[in-house]
């Protein structure tokens, strides 16, 4: 892991609460600037095609914003941004975030006693010497049936609201209802550590 010393400024582009936390354990400092796109102007049928298109589109708008700032030229690190996304799969149909309670609910009254997978992108970019790269995680899991008292905690709290597929596996109301998990959790709430600590050793070398 890069140390507070890393010759390298890390933007991380976005404003999840779960990404921070999760660059934040990988042992990285950064800085944090948010993407202004229209997702849902964004579309392709296949998960993988699509989380990888909102990722680099977010990255675009970054760039965009930081070459119209001095940010860059008071910085004389040279940077890499991390942008990422993720959405839910569940029998065949992606999901992103819900729309409002009734949605979120139906969501997860869906996941009870069934799977869903996610699949979370990461793309990189070297700002000085203008390297991209990215690629996907993809997860599985397996639930046991899901209480209503539970979905109704959960909603009261709002949090599966600011999340795709109201999914937040790693939620101490859903923890025990977690069956089987093939893949990471990190990956799940948006920022597989190990893709994301790949793509920038390769971003540093560029």
């Amino acid at each position: 892991m890069e140390s507070a010393e890393s010759p390298f400024r890390i933007i991380l582009g976005s404003s999840s609460i779960a990404r921070r936390k999760i660059l934040a354990e990988m042992g990285y400092e950064f800085t944090l600037m948010s993407a202004d796109i229209d997702e849902k102007s964004i579309r392709t049928e296949k998960p993988e095609e699509l989380v990888m298109a909102l990722a680099k589109a977010k990255a675009d708008a970054i760039v965009s914003k930081l070459q119209t700032s001095a940010d860059q030229e008071k910085d004389a690190k040279p940077s890499i941004l991390i942008a990422s996304d993720t959405v839910v799969v569940y029998e065949g149909t992606i999901r992103e975030k819900p729309a409002n309670d009734e949605e979120a609910r139906q969501f997860i009254k869906g996941y009870s006693g069934k799977h869903a997978a996610t699949v979370s992108s990461v793309f990189v970019t070297n700002l000085t010497t203008g390297f991209t790269k990215g690629d996907c995680d993809k997860v599985e899991i397996h639930f046991h049936d899901i209480p209503d008292h539970v979905i109704d905690k959960l909603l009261e709290e709002g949090l599966v609201l600011n999340v795709a597929g109201a999914l937040i596996i790693e939620h101490p109301l859903i923890v025990p209802y977690v069956k089987e998990l093939i893949g990471t959790t990190d990956s799940v709430m948006g920022l597989p550590k190990a893709l994301t600590q790949n793509l920038l050793k390769e971003a540093m070398k560029a």
